[in-house]
């Protein structure tokens, strides 16, 4: 029987990037039925006093963010799926995203529209991206990861059965069995009613090879 996990992302966060690519992996070992869901940072960080620059990164989040509620909306799942990595890709693997010289706002279009393209998904779900035709829709799959979680979360939200947990987070990508192995150790945790939280002090920023 698969094991059920729903995996809410930010397209533009490091760490959401590099746990969606251990789960990438983790379907490759083990039986798991996987629902990508878009959440966001910017919905998150709304009316936040926040640094400049980050303030800034938020303004570009959102145009990705509604495109993907729009996809995850008329398109499914394993459409959200696809352009996630092929999206995901650009902005993390080929990046960094060029800023220089674009209105925060823009800074993601070329890439989106690209995307759009590779995975065969209409041109015209770019249209919502500087619109709030589905900031409705957008709020509510992020809705939906803060009632899995709880408030205190950033990016991802992954939820391994019916327990739900911000992150993993992990700066470095687990391949073959030793994913697979985190996986079960993960969904152990999840299944003991009463485990709540891990974590420590980060010494890297992720890397994706």
């Amino acid at each position: 029987m698969s094991e059920k996990v729903t995996f809410w992302f930010d397209v533009s966060c490091p760490f959401a990037w590099a746990t969606s690519r251990w789960i990438k992996e983790v379907e490759k070992v083990r039986d798991i039925d996987v629902d990508w869901q878009p959440m966001s940072l910017s919905v998150l960080n709304a009316g936040r006093d926040l640094p400049d620059e980050y303030a800034e990164k938020m303004r570009s989040n959102w145009a990705p963010a509604r495109v993907f509620a729009a996809v995850a909306t008329l398109d499914g799942a394993d459409k959200v799926d696809e352009l996630y990595t092929t999206l995901g890709t650009k902005v993390h693997n080929e990046g960094p995203v060029n800023r220089e010289g674009v209105e925060p706002e823009f800074v993601y279009d070329d890439l989106i529209v690209e995307s759009l393209a590779e995975v065969g998904l209409p041109a015209e779900r770019f249209e919502v991206a500087h619109t709030d035709a589905y900031d409705g829709k957008l709020r509510a799959f992020h809705q939906g990861a803060i009632d899995a979680v709880g408030d205190d979360v950033g990016t991802p939200v992954v939820k391994l059965g019916e327990t739900a947990f911000f992150g993993p987070v992990i700066t470095r990508i687990p391949r073959g069995e030793e994913a697979g192995e985190i996986f079960d150790a993960s969904v152990r945790l999840a299944q003991y009613p009463h485990f709540f939280e891990i974590k420590r002090s980060r010494t890297e920023s992720p890397q994706f090879d």
